[in-house]
């Protein structure tokens, strides 16, 4: 995964997605990147929640984040079992909604940005994990994380790796860290079905943050 995506769908689709109360002011974003905040959904005391958090996750017992920088992905394979995400897959699964995702793409000398996006449209969650950690002043800081997992068969022609897209009916399995354990969320973590997704080639406008605006994602000739 390339480290951007995007968030355009309305509070009132992302309530009826995700199970959530619409969040009151949620402005569409289209180039979304780590150390900024981003919207995730989990359970607090048993209930479905949205909040802000930071995209990069410093797990709990690091003292030093300078010396230990945040993750901001982290692969699915062996993930319930990592000193950093233990915990997290154990006790703090979450769902990151999101429109679809950036991928730059390698061919020889050159990095071709494409957006990849549902082909039936509408938010989808991504599966991710979060973390407060408390410094030494008192502050604290959520981060969280999106867990990646090997390219679906739409998008293997130019990429290895794409988020893990928890399916709707899977989103409870997902969040429920009471009564589904770690192991058994860690099966949900595979590839899109087939058919499920597109890539579109885009313009390298993308590649500067400070462009946030509909038409990156608007298609460009040359994709193929």
């Amino acid at each position: 995964m390339s480290g951007r995506y995007l968030l355009a769908a309305r509070p009132e689709a992302l309530a009826a997605a995700f199970g959530i109360a619409a969040p009151p002011w949620l402005p569409p974003r289209y180039n979304i990147a780590p150390g900024g905040p981003i919207g995730i959904v989990r359970f607090v005391h048993g209930a479905r929640d949205f909040a802000l958090v930071r995209w990069g996750l410093i797990p709990s017992w690091v003292r030093d984040p300078r010396k230990y920088g945040p993750f901001v992905n982290a692969r699915a394979e062996g993930i319930a079992e990592k000193p950093a995400f233990r915990g997290g897959m154990r006790y703090r699964r979450c769902l990151v909604p999101a429109s679809g995702w950036y991928h730059w793409e390698q061919r020889g000398g050159a990095r071709r940005p494409w957006l990849v996006r549902p082909r039936a449209g509408g938010p989808i969650g991504f599966a991710g994990i979060w973390d407060p950690w408390l410094g030494a002043d008192g502050s604290e800081i959520d981060g969280a994380l999106i867990i990646t997992v090997p390219a679906s068969p739409d998008i293997a022609g130019i990429a290895d790796r794409m988020p893990a897209v928890i399916a709707p009916e899977d989103h409870g399995r997902w969040l429920d860290a009471d009564r589904i354990t770690a192991p058994a969320a860690a099966l949900l973590l595979r590839p899109a079905e087939a058919e499920t997704m597109e890539a579109v080639p885009i313009s390298d406008r993308v590649n500067r943050v400070e462009n946030d605006d509909p038409s990156l994602l608007e298609p460009v000739a040359g994709g193929g």
